[in-house]
């Protein structure tokens, strides 16, 4: 077998990075114009006035392509490309460490939002640009994974699991095909994800990694609905070996129209200039900007306000997927 080389870990340097433009009204509804606000501002952040990568904002159609120069001008190339919504996260290809652009089967996260353009948007963003692309015919999201750039991927049991991703595949199935299409040889299980999380419990909601064998979790009180998430996260983290968890702060508990929603600082960007960290007007936002900054030393970390995003279900790291340079 061919030694595939994992993907580079999100803090080396990209090319560049599609990030998704919210195009469709009657997806978004009263959220769309605050929401593509709020995109262009994390773009612009990305950007940093010229010290970052090159931002592609990719746009379903000419309307919302036509939305999206207007706000953001010379920081952005815009993008048409059809898709169903902007999680580019999880439909756009993976780029590994040969340049190969790996474009996995989608299936609207288990088959709750099954919409048109999202099942081939990673081939055809990779195809745009040239890159070389391997299609393979399992399901795999990119938030479901994280790696460190050394071969280890941290994921959850909760959606690589599920059986409505691929069936009854079992644990070393799944770790054999991380291996074989993504060239990670060593997997790091933590159990579930977030409260109330649709995509059955990203990691890049959960755990990022920051460093070679070093993992960013959450620490939350007892009055934060996913404390034993992250508790029992760190646990997993710490039996696995080897590995130094990072605690940082959670936002606690977020409500829209009196739920739970999934909102996580952990949905961070890291680019070349700048670290991203999404903010929902929580007391513990200053102090997740901070904790976040402290490990990317050499970046700037902004904390920027994400609630519009985060009403479709994700945020930062979900709607972007980098190009390695």
């Amino acid at each position: 077998m061919i030694k595939i080389a994992p993907p580079r870990p999100e803090w080396a340097p990209h090319k560049a990075v599609w990030i998704g433009f919210p195009s469709h009204p009657e997806l978004w509804e009263l959220d769309l114009e605050p929401a593509r606000d709020e995109v262009t501002a994390f773009a612009r952040a990305v950007h940093a006035d010229g010290k970052g990568e090159q931002v592609l904002l990719v746009a379903a159609d000419e309307e919302a392509a036509a939305a999206a120069r207007r706000r953001a001008g010379d920081i952005a190339k815009v993008v048409i490309q059809p898709f169903g919504d902007i999680w580019l996260r999880d439909t756009g290809p993976i780029i590994r460490g040969d340049g190969v652009a790996a474009d996995f089967q989608f299936n609207g996260w288990g088959g709750k939002y099954d919409l048109p353009g999202d099942d081939d948007i990673g081939a055809r963003l990779a195809e745009a640009r040239g890159q070389a692309v391997e299609t393979f015919n399992w399901v795999l999201e990119g938030g479901a994974i994280d790696g460190d750039g050394e071969g280890l991927v941290v994921t959850t049991e909760q959606c690589l699991l599920n059986r409505n991703r691929n069936g009854s595949m079992s644990r070393a199935e799944i770790e054999e095909l991380l291996h074989r299409d993504l060239g990670f040889n060593e997997v790091l299980w933590l159990g579930d994800g977030l409260l109330n999380d649709h995509t059955d419990g990203h990691v890049d909601n959960l755990a990022r990694f920051v460093g070679t064998r070093r993992l960013a979790i959450p620490e939350a009180s007892e009055n934060d609905p996913n404390w034993q998430v992250y508790q029992r996260a760190t646990a997993r983290a710490l039996q696995h070996g080897d590995i130094e968890v990072v605690p940082v702060p959670s936002p606690g508990r977020v409500l829209r129209d009196d739920e739970i929603i999934p909102a996580s600082y952990m949905n961070f960007y890291i680019g070349n200039a700048s670290v991203v960290v999404p903010l929902y007007g929580t007391e513990n936002d200053a102090a997740a900007v901070e904790a976040i900054g402290v490990l990317f030393p050499g970046r700037r970390t902004v904390g920027l306000r994400a609630d519009h995003i985060l009403s479709g279900g994700g945020s930062f790291h979900c709607i972007s997927q980098q190009i390695p340079g």
